[in-house]
């Protein structure tokens, strides 16, 4: 005959069985609740379980009503389509935490900026920093009057901001759209620069036609994820080439453009009175 504590103890193991039972059940139920259309199924086979919680708490919220196909695909992060409940389109950005490549590539824009200086070295806790990054990042240009997505809410890697395009067709790139008035943007892009440095203190630190969508015939700035304050050792590199990479895209389009080292004074002379 089992002793009472025995009889206890394997009460205690049954109410344990059945509490992961329950919260597993609660999972699949939130699953239910809410359609991800067919990329539910795609999602869940990328992503983590981490990660697959934090969407499900933005659908809970209300932050996010509807996700669809995916718009962007690329090797650290992938931007997915949805809806509020208002039927105001989102851009959601997942960046991905097993991204091989991640420390690498975006060690040197986290190292230097004193906003991160205790983020642990492992590439989760990298991702949610860079996450943070471009939130933070985003709202810095809204202030210096940088066209921007609007970001909207953000929880560890998972980033929801305004989505700039319409019915799920994403903005075209500046590359892919060249403007027909190539002046006019050439001369917006170098004012959003200088604003960004003169205002909030930052550099963009990858700008390019890459990396600049045409809205409505103006120009809008996004992967803004690897900006830095003017504090960080590197910025005034990244401002040059920054300013080398516009140069070099607008002369092919026969803009008469200034030289990369003349627009640079300017900038940080201008910022100095």
């Amino acid at each position: 005959m089992r002793s009472w504590s025995g009889r206890l103890l394997s009460k205690k193991r049954a109410m344990k069985r059945l509490a992961r039972k329950e919260q597993r059940y609660e999972r699949e139920q939130l699953l239910l609740r809410k359609d991800f259309s067919s990329e539910r199924r795609v999602m869940e086979e990328v992503f983590d379980k981490s990660t697959l919680m934090i969407v499900y708490r933005f659908l809970n919220k209300g932050v996010i009503d509807e996700i669809y196909g995916t718009v962007k695909a690329g090797k650290e992060a992938r931007v997915y389509w949805g809806k509020d409940k208002d039927g105001n389109e989102l851009a959601i950005k997942i960046y991905l935490t097993v991204a091989s490549e991640f420390k690498k590539g975006k060690l040197r824009y986290i190292e230097g900026d004193p906003r991160f200086t205790h983020v642990k070295r492992d590439t989760r806790s990298l991702v949610y920093a860079w996450a943070l990054k471009e939130y933070k990042n985003l709202h810095l240009a809204l202030k210096a009057k940088v066209r921007v997505p609007r970001p909207i809410a953000l929880e560890g890697n998972v980033l929801v901001m305004k989505f700039i395009g319409k019915n799920g067709n994403p903005a075209l790139k500046l590359k892919d759209n060249p403007p027909k008035k190539p002046r006019l943007v050439y001369d917006a892009l170098l004012e959003f620069v200088k604003r960004l440095y003169t205002k909030v203190e930052l550099v963009h630190g990858d700008l390019s036609e890459y990396n600049v969508m045409m809205w409505r015939n103006k120009p809008v700035l996004f992967d803004m994820a690897q900006s830095v304050l003017l504090s960080h050792p590197m910025a005034s590199m990244f401002l040059k080439r920054d300013l080398v990479n516009l140069h070099r895209y607008f002369k092919k389009l026969g803009v008469e453009v200034l030289s990369p080292e003349e627009i640079y004074r300017t900038i940080v002379e201008d910022d100095a009175t």
